[in-house]
């Protein structure tokens, strides 16, 4: 199933491949400042500790790129390049997907300031639960965001997403433990 190749109106979003690192590397820079308060980090792990294992540097590229591809295999994670022309504009992850009796996933997205604000995130929201719904089975999506990010609400909101609550210090965000606000979305085809 997977590479997996969605398309919009206006955007094509489609796995990174390693001749993109140029291009995703010059937008993730020109971006740093506009990202980096809704960025996740890794918190500090003692070292020895049984977690030390699993918290390092942010890999390189194309370690990213393989280890995306892995897990798109494994149906784990699917995560896509967003594509406006031959513009990367930003990127989307439908993560932490599972299947049983709760079939569910997270959506997580970024996107280059200069293409904010003009709907490319919403539609690529779109794409990917649509992906999920139709193609995975899923029956439970969320978009958990911090609550300071009316730009990201607005997305999910768009998307057709409802809020569901409050998450306590959800995620490491920016250096440190931050609340979250969880919208959500329901495939009403699956019982």
């Amino acid at each position: 199933m997977w590479p997996v190749v969605l398309h919009g109106d206006e955007i094509i979003l489609r796995p990174a491949r390693l001749r993109d690192q140029r291009k995703w590397a010059q937008v993730r820079s020109e971006n740093k400042e506009w990202l980096t308060p809704w960025e996740a980090t890794l918190p500090h792990v003692p070292a020895g500790s049984p977690a030390s294992e699993f918290v390092s540097k942010r890999p390189s590229f194309f370690a990213m790129v393989g280890a995306l591809n892995r897990e798109a295999r494994a149906g784990r994670s699917y995560s896509f390049l967003i594509w406006h022309g031959k513009n990367l504009i930003g990127q989307i992850t439908m993560g932490g997907v599972i299947y049983g009796a709760l079939r569910g996933a997270h959506i997580g997205y970024w996107i280059d300031r200069n293409y904010a604000n003009r709907g490319f995130t919403t539609q690529s929201v779109v794409l990917v639960t649509e992906f999920g719904f139709a193609q995975l089975g899923l029956h439970r999506i969320e978009i958990n965001l911090r609550p300071e990010n009316g730009a990201s609400r607005r997305v999910a909101e768009k998307a057709g997403y409802t809020f569901e609550g409050e998450r306590k210090a959800y995620l490491h965000i920016d250096g440190g433990w931050r609340d979250h606000l969880c919208f959500v979305k329901y495939n009403h085809l699956i019982q």
